[in-house]
């Protein structure tokens, strides 16, 4: 990952509020909208990511690239529940650890660049599929 101070202008409030979110109550608030232990940073429910490992024909041997994955929601999750290997990027370093960890932590294949959508470090056609959610 590039160094600490690779935040393009206009993402330091992004970062910042990436690293707020880490108490209890957000936890909790989290199992009990969404219905999971593992905290959901975002919009996508548990059981449309799972939709999505069906309409992306995510197994093993897929790659699959998440776009401004933040903490890596839903990329580490479809990856752990369908075998593929994900490839998670976004800006604020303090996610990607996060990601990192939970990819760990759940025995999940996955590689983690620092990289905004219009810069990613990929050659074309790298990847079987790719998500976004969230970021728009």
């Amino acid at each position: 990952m590039p160094p600490e101070d690779f935040v393009p202008a206009g993402f330091e409030d992004f970062a910042l509020a990436v690293r707020r979110h880490r108490l209890p109550v957000e936890r909790l608030i989290s199992k009990e909208v969404h219905g999971t232990n593992d905290p959901v940073y975002g919009y996508t429910t548990p059981a449309q990511a799972n939709g999505l490992v069906k309409h992306l024909r995510l197994r093993p041997g897929v790659r699959l690239l998440d776009i401004g994955s933040g903490r890596g929601w839903p990329s580490v999750h479809l990856a752990k529940v369908s075998g593929c290997t994900a490839v998670v990027t976004d800006v604020p370093a303090v996610g990607l650890r996060e990601a990192m960890r939970r990819a760990r932590r759940d025995g999940v294949r996955a590689a983690f660049a620092r990289a905004t959508g219009m810069m990613l470090p990929f050659r074309p056609r790298s990847f079987d599929a790719i998500v976004h959610t969230d970021v728009l």
